[in-house]
């Protein structure tokens, strides 16, 4: 990172349960490790759970919004600030990934509606499958149209917000990818985590484990290449 480049902001979104933590670590590990092809000189975590204020969006390049074990529909008082934040950030427009929960909270804070998903929980490798408007998206167009990736999760965005795009679904999630903006979108999968993450997540609920062949590469190139285009659009900027 050069000296006039701002940091990418990581949104923790709460402690995973003790056994993960002891085993793989934090959500913000997950995503360290999964960024390190981009070396990146500084990644700032914040922990709203914690009562860490949020600093303000144009101090960043980017933010991402982590996965969590608390619920969006359960109004907690950290997860309520941080979607004030997000709204904030998308009327500057930072450029913005929300994962998992951090899919559905920014789904949720623009107006879209957040459940439990009437298909059940979504957990393990799973496909994901692009819509034909994918296609068109700067982020998304050199994907394929179906690829792997994992999930674990029992909440769903069952009404995307106003305005919103649906770029991807898979068996029991019809929106897997949303695109808000030119510079905010959200994935309801898990592309930081790796193998060892998501058998951690897997014991923790005492389910069998994978055994992978293979890391599921497409849904991790998408978490490194919007960093990468975020990075891009900023240096482009101050020039």
């Amino acid at each position: 990172m050069n000296r006039t480049e701002k940091p990418v902001l990581i949104i923790q979104m709460g402690q995973p349960p003790a056994p993960i933590a002891a085993d793989v670590g934090q959500q913000s590990d997950w995503f360290r490790s999964a960024l390190a092809p981009l070396e990146l000189d500084e990644l700032l975590i914040v922990r709203p759970d914690l009562n860490e204020t949020l600093p303000s969006p144009s101090s960043f390049t980017a933010a991402i919004v982590t996965g969590s074990w608390a619920m969006v529909t359960d109004r907690l008082e950290w997860s309520e600030r941080t979607g004030a934040w997000l709204r904030q950030a998308m009327d500057e427009q930072l450029p913005l990934l929300g994962i998992c929960y951090g899919h559905q909270l920014l789904a949720d804070a623009l107006g879209g509606t957040v459940t439990d998903n009437p298909q059940g929980k979504e957990v393990g490798l799973e496909t994901v499958s692009l819509e034909p408007l994918a296609a068109q998206d700067n982020l998304l167009s050199e994907l394929p149209t179906h690829f792997s990736a994992y999930l674990t999760h029992l909440q769903s965005v069952v009404t995307p917000p106003p305005g919103a795009q649906v770029l991807a679904s898979s068996a029991l999630d019809r929106c897997q990818i949303l695109r808000y903006s030119p510079t905010a979108l959200s994935f309801q999968f898990h592309p930081e985590m790796d193998a060892s993450v998501m058998n951690a997540c897997l014991r923790n609920s005492r389910q069998p484990t994978l055994t992978m062949p293979e890391e599921p590469r497409w849904a991790r190139r998408l978490l490194v290449e919007f960093v990468r285009q975020a990075r891009l659009a900023a240096r482009a900027g101050s020039e």
